[in-house]
């Protein structure tokens, strides 16, 4: 197949070959077949050194490539994306290397597809799941309820005291309860404001959460809770059950010491190492 740039096709190099050979100049040559007396000269020379097999196309890849990284920085690269889980922005940032240079390397490597590493064994764990359906995350936000006219700043009780708040209170406004189910590969999320989280109402909202993608041709297959005890209870086991839908819940921590460490950890890290989009891919410290 001739070069997409190439001015001669494989037929007209040889033909012009075989008219140096007949005695043309290689200037009458390349008044000829319009092409400059250089390329005449390169086929000419490619010919004589290699016969007509000289004559097919060869790669336009430069034979040095003085720019090309070398492979411990593409080890590095991939190294880092292994045991960090990290994205080519923040190695691009720990590497001091272009991100689209990164991509590149992860591209080639096959590990550019998105997904997230578990942070004890670094096993990669998938990060969506392939289809609608195949699991739910469920999870509930509890808030307080805003009284009319906004918030309590706004109550003139509360400015008389001098921002002490100690005046006698007013009626107790409770809270919504904000019961969410997003699905892993869409993202397609159902929520509903429901009075508490307790069993009855938690298994009731899993029912509508079931059925709610059923509308759309989606079955539920799984649902991803934490460990609160709305979700263990036997009306919300049972409903899941009669359902047939898999119950999966997300690893607690063991102690209280390994949650503070590991929020030492994500402050140290987002504040020094994490790249942030809208300030150039540098870490906040940075700017500091």
């Amino acid at each position: 197949m001739t070069h997409a740039n190439a001015k001669l096709s494989e037929y007209g190099r040889l033909l012009l070959v075989s008219r140096l050979e007949e005695g043309w100049s290689q200037a009458e040559v390349a008044e000829a077949q319009g092409v400059s007396r250089s390329t005449v000269a390169k086929w000419w020379k490619r010919y004589r050194e290699e016969g007509i097999g000289g004559l097919g196309e060869r790669s336009s890849r430069a034979r040095r490539l003085p720019h090309a990284l070398g492979e411990a920085v593409v080890e590095a690269i991939c190294t880092l994306k292994r045991e960090l889980g990290a994205g080519p922005h923040r190695i691009a940032y720990e590497l001091k290397l272009a991100a689209s240079t990164v991509y590149g390397v992860l591209r080639r490597a096959g590990l550019s597809v998105l997904a997230r590493r578990d942070r004890t064994t670094r096993a990669v764990i998938r990060y969506e799941r392939a289809y609608p359906g195949a699991l739910i995350h469920l999870d509930v936000k509890r808030l307080g309820r805003i009284p009319e006219g906004g918030g309590r700043r706004f109550d003139p009780g509360f400015a008389e005291t001098g921002g002490t708040g100690r005046k006698r209170p007013g009626p107790k406004r409770g809270h919504d309860f904000i019961h969410v189910a997003v699905d892993d590969h869409s993202r397609f999320v159902y929520a509903e404001s429901l009075p508490d989280e307790k069993a009855g109402t938690t298994a009731g909202f899993l029912e509508r959460t079931i059925f709610a993608p059923a509308e759309r041709g989606v079955t539920v297959e799984r649902v991803l809770t934490d460990n609160a005890r709305r979700y263990s209870s036997g009306l919300f086991l049972n409903l899941a059950g009669h359902y047939g839908v898999q119950l999966r819940t997300t690893r607690p921590f063991l102690s209280n010491q390994a949650r503070l460490e590991a929020l030492e950890t994500f402050v140290v890290d987002y504040n020094h190492a994490r790249p942030h989009a809208a300030i150039g891919n540098q870490p906040p410290a940075s700017r500091l």
